[in-house]
């Protein structure tokens, strides 16, 4: 079996190593695959590192992640932008809206979002959005670009109400993490009304870690965990969970641009 962890912050400072280890842990678990989505202009780097030392099994993702848009979020796009010139990236992102800590920069986060869909489009990119207490506000922004850009909804936690809205406003895929098996979690009866074919697995690492580590620094190793849980809750073997979502994964982001 191989899976993909389709969004991972292995390089993050929480990692010893520049997250070595971890990316050698998560290959011995079946987890060959792992994207990393930026964070902000300091993460750049870290990132290119980490991804170098394992160009076979590591792709990026290029984007300013939306609660590091502040003040001096046009010069840091102006760096993200010229970053796409390497042609090395998978996917813009991470990008969207978060409104849950912070509102006073909500005008500027719109701004970042839009102008990073507006780079996807122009270089035929998928987007990586990170959406919370933002919903309405990300789908007003995807509308002007209805049928010009695809991509998923990272780290998913959202309704069969939401998931009927974000169909409404294109074909997307739902990023499924460790949410899933969290013992009071909703997210497992909303799972048939995505749809296998429409479901990526990711751990958000170092975040989300999902039960039975649940509390702990998350790794892309423990993607086995949520792929086990939702096998469950689609009456599907683990086997099978494995083989949809990286073919998912595979189509939106490699495919395409011919990282395979």
């Amino acid at each position: 079996m191989i899976f993909f962890d389709s969004h991972t912050h292995l390089y993050l400072p929480e990692y010893e190593d520049g997250g070595a280890e971890a990316v050698k842990r998560a290959i011995n678990a079946g987890v060959s695959r792992m994207l990393f989505p930026n964070v902000d202009c300091g993460t750049v780097d870290p990132m290119k590192s980490l991804h170098n030392m394992f160009p076979e099994n590591t792709f990026m993702a290029m984007g300013l992640h939306p609660t590091e848009v502040g003040a001096d979020w046009k010069h840091d796009i102006s760096s993200i932008v010229k970053e796409f010139d390497s042609n090395e990236y998978a996917a813009v992102g991470e990008i969207g809206i978060d409104l849950y800590w912070d509102r006073s920069f909500e005008k500027e986060q719109l701004e970042a979002f839009d102008m990073q869909v507006n780079i996807a489009v122009e270089r035929d990119l998928p987007i990586i959005i990170h959406c919370r207490e933002g919903l309405d506000k990300v789908i007003e922004v995807l509308e002007g670009y209805k049928g010009k850009i695809r991509g998923v909804f990272h780290s998913f936690g959202g309704s069969i109400e939401d998931v009927d809205k974000i169909r409404k406003t294109g074909d997307y895929y739902f990023g499924i993490n460790g949410i899933v098996t969290f013992k009071n979690s909703k997210l497992r009866t909303v799972l048939p009304s995505i749809g296998l074919d429409r479901i990526l697995l990711e751990t958000d690492s170092p975040y989300l870690a999902p039960v039975p580590n649940r509390g702990k620094r998350n790794e892309s190793s423990y993607l086995v965990y949520t792929a086990n849980v939702v096998a469950e809750s689609l009456g599907s073997s683990v086997s099978q969970i494995a083989e949809a979502t990286t073919f998912n994964a595979d189509n939106l982001f490699l495919n395409k641009h011919s990282f395979l």
